[in-house]
């Protein structure tokens, strides 16, 4: 028997003794017992030098920063965004020919364009119906003011919203939970690499479009821009995989789609189509996606979401037009800008310096503390929806009466301003949209805080937007606008009703804008209005911090490219203020409901570290013989729950090496086919290929305990060799942690292998099977998360 010894472990009395009972169990099945301490290089006695690690432990791994990797371990499954370059895909690829090829490439651009078509049909239905619920009631509503019935006014107002949010909450928190919210913060997960669990269903599409009606109908402090982009990712999932359920169309051609990769995408040029939808803004839509949402890009994704966004721009043009001089109700106004202020010429003077980085500086400070208060209140909102169903109703139906009080009494607390001449015939405004609300003034008077608080998010803002319009609103008016906007934008949202954060924001940004020029009037030159448009992005970007595609969306918003520097300086002012206190709001929400995230910027403490310490720190990998006994895969499936698993090649005597990567799904697909061998031997390459499809092998992975097997067929053999993964992505235990996770990042991975810089002699044992590698170890870092765990 020839003497095993290591050069590591040379000095080690454990190394002189003969092989231990459990190393001859592993050579002859291949795989390790992670539950066994001397397989995990223990040190116990009668372990020979090859069961040591190479990656030996350190004794200095006792530091913080290593005691936390791995201490927020997420149950959530990652996504396989990899190419898995197998001997099945490869002939896959190889055998498809040009028209087949063709046919993709036109599929991928059809999808692109479904997308966008039908976001931009259902967002203008949404539309039409917000606008036509909202205006109808608000109708109503001053009709009895008029009559100075008050107490029926009220009633009338608080009963119709309580209504309307009844039936969004209960459609929530009875038949989609998860349609609750904006959905972005699950979308940015999802395209990070976090299988988001029922997200992307055709219940959550349906309760999102009429949840979102019937909550920003009943007036809360809301928008709709949230739950669209949402919706445009449910309707990309969906029509990708040719539905859901028993509902699902088997086409032939959705084959091509039965793939997390180009699902990714699609998703993408779905919440691309919703962010356009939500604010008309097409490039502001893709910058979004690649600047907020999207983990990884490419060109082709970004000629693809172009595309989606350009439909569904034309899409809510078609509808602007048909609905044109009344015909679709109270829908239609506005154009295709939503808040045009073009007919503004923007000069520039010295003095407008301060109030504008005062402006943007504001936007910072008001941004972070809305995100520390708005935590908290998640927080709490956590410990009441816990509480079950009931409580998530009882909770929703007590903001809805709270914004109703307020949005209805607030109004009677300020004084009536008189019309000016300067007005002309709209003021007062009375029975319709406008700056000039009568309300409860006599003629020749407008309420201004009522033409804010009585009119949709949407008319609203339009109306603090306008330019030319000084003297229009009070700062006591403002300032109680500016106040129970916080108040409650900081209650509604975390209800269980369809919400989104974009127009609450941009109201209450725009309310202390024009605080800002009217407080700073003196030394003010350019138009309130366009004050209002610079407070609404700096608050937008101190709390959401977004830049790029914030600055193009509100260009894209307004029609006035003159706004271009001002904006540009706010928004890099207002993220710069911002990030010194908090991360993003959708970076807390995403830590609030459990999601792991991997961050684009590795942590500092990531540089001290390297992945073969890491991976001392851990149990030592689980692996598998190219030619496996069925019951060696059922027990490590049955045992471990990882995704996947290192395949060793043994091509001669005293040889080992690593062949590659095998994917859990790819083991299951075998088990369900029985694809069994009586004797353990390699196939040849026809084999597998008559045998399985790339539908077949694109299917979750599913329970080990689905498959019952006999005695005798787990007695047989699995040849690996098809399915596994030769080509999988490996760094040197050197390597710093910060490099691999910016690594892992950028190539969008799910496995990474770690392998010895040192690979010693090939070592002969008793049965002539050592590792020429020596073990090495797989490191997983879960798509979603800031912590590394260690596969073993």
């Amino acid at each position: 028997m020839d003497e095993e010894r290591s050069p590591r472990a040379a000095d080690d009395p454990a190394a002189e003794a003969g092989p231990a009972p459990e190393l001859e169990r592993k050579n002859e099945d291949g795989v390790e017992d992670p539950e066994d301490p001397e397989s995990t290089g223990g040190g116990g006695n009668g372990i020979s030098s090859l069961e040591q690690p190479l990656l030996k432990r350190s004794t200095t791994l006792t530091a913080s920063h290593l005691a936390i990797v791995g201490a927020k371990v997420s149950h959530i499954e990652s996504l396989d965004y990899e190419i898995i370059e197998n001997d099945l895909f490869k002939h896959d690829w190889r055998s498809r020919s040009n028209v087949e090829v063709l046919q993709y490439i036109f599929l991928k651009w059809a999808m692109a364009f479904l997308v966008g078509l039908l976001t931009g049909v259902i967002a203008s239905l949404i539309n039409l119906a917000i606008e036509n619920i909202t205006g109808l009631k608000m109708l109503q509503m001053v009709n009895l003011v008029r009559e100075k019935r008050y107490w029926a006014g009220f009633l009338y107002f608080a009963g119709l919203n309580f209504g309307l949010t009844f039936v969004a909450a209960v459609l929530c928190v009875v038949f989609a939970p998860t349609a609750a919210g904006p959905g972005i913060p699950e979308i940015k997960a999802y395209l990070n690499g976090v299988d988001t669990p029922n997200m992307f269903g055709a219940p959550q599409l349906i309760v999102k479009i009429i949840g979102s009606i019937g909550a920003v109908s009943s007036g809360m402090d809301l928008g709709k821009e949230g739950p669209l982009v949402h919706i445009g990712a449910c309707l990309a999932n969906l029509l990708s995989q040719g539905g859901e359920g028993r509902w699902r169309l088997r086409w032939r051609c959705l084959r091509y789609f039965n793939n997390d990769r180009d699902r990714r995408d699609l998703i993408t040029c779905g919440a691309s189509s919703g962010v356009c939808a939500a604010f008309r803004a097409p490039v502001g839509g893709v910058l979004f996606a690649l600047e907020e949402v999207a983990t990884w890009w490419r060109g082709a994704l970004l000629w693809r979401t172009f595309f989606s966004t350009a439909t569904v721009v034309v899409v809510l043009r078609g509808f602007i037009e048909v609905c044109r001089n009344g015909r679709c109700g109270m829908f239609g106004e506005g154009g295709l800008i939503l808040f045009d202020v073009s007919n503004v010429t923007v000069r520039y003077h010295a003095g407008d310096l301060l109030p504008v980085t005062l402006v943007g500086v504001l936007g910072g400070l008001l941004g972070a503390l809305y995100n520390h208060v708005l935590h908290q209140v998640l927080r709490l909102y956590n410990l009441i929806n816990a509480k079950g169903r009931l409580a998530k109703l009882a909770l929703a139906l007590a903001v809805s009466v709270l914004t109703s009080a307020g949005l209805y009494l607030l109004p009677f607390a300020v004084p009536c301003t008189p019309c000016d001449a300067a007005h002309g015939a709209a003021c007062p405004t009375v029975g319709k949209s406008g700056n000039f609300k009568q309300f409860n003034c006599p003629d020749g008077f407008y309420n201004d805080l009522a033409s804010l608080l009585h009119a949709t998010n949407t008319d609203a803002t339009r109306n603090i937007f306008s330019t030319g319009t000084a003297g229009e609103f009070r700062l006591d008016s403002l300032l109680i606008f500016f106040a129970i906007y916080c108040v409650l934008g900081l209650f509604t949202f975390g209800i269980a009703v369809p919400s989104g954060l974009f127009l609450p924001i941009i109201l209450m940004g725009s309310a202390y804008g024009r605080i800002t020029a009217l407080v700073l009037a003196r030394f003010v030159r350019i138009d309130h209005g366009l004050y209002a448009v610079l407070g609404a992005a700096a608050l937008m970007s101190g709390s959401m911090r977004m830049t790029v595609s914030l600055c193009v969306i509100f260009l894209e918003l307004t029609n006035n490219l003159l706004l271009l520097p001002i904006t540009m300086f706010v928004l890099l002012i207002a993220k710069t203020v911002g990030d010194a206190f908090n991360p993003s709001i959708y970076e807390i929400i995403l830590d609030l409901k459990g999601l792991p995230f991997l961050e684009p910027k590795p942590e500092t403490w990531m540089k001290d570290i390297t992945v073969g310490e890491l991976a001392a720190a851990k149990p030592r990998a689980v692996t598998l013989q190219v030619v496996e006994k069925v019951s060696t895969v059922v027990e490590v499936l049955r045992s471990t729950p990882h995704n996947g698993f290192p395949v060793l090649d043994r091509p001669r005597p005293g040889v080992a090496e690593l062949h590659g990567l095998v994917l859990r799904s790819h083991l299951m697909a075998v088990l369900r086919k029985r694809w069994f061998l009586p004797e353990k031997r390699r196939t040849e390459e026809w084999e597998a290929r008559d045998k399985f499809s790339s539908t077949e092998l694109a299917e979750k992975a599913g329970s080990v305990d689905e498959v019952q097997l006999s005695p005798e067929e787990l007695d047989m053999y699995i040849d690996l060799h098809p399915f596994t993964n030769t080509t999988p992505y490996t760094v040197v235990e050197t390597m710093s942690v910060a490099k691999a996770v910016v690594l892992f990042r950028t190539c969008a991975l799910r496995h990474m292998l770690i392998i010895p810089k040192f690979q010693g002699l090939e070592v002969s044992t008793e049965k002539k099977m050592d590792s020429k590698f020596g073990p090495f170890f797989l490191l997983l870092i879960k798509m979603a998360t800031a912590t590394i765990s260690i596969c073993g």
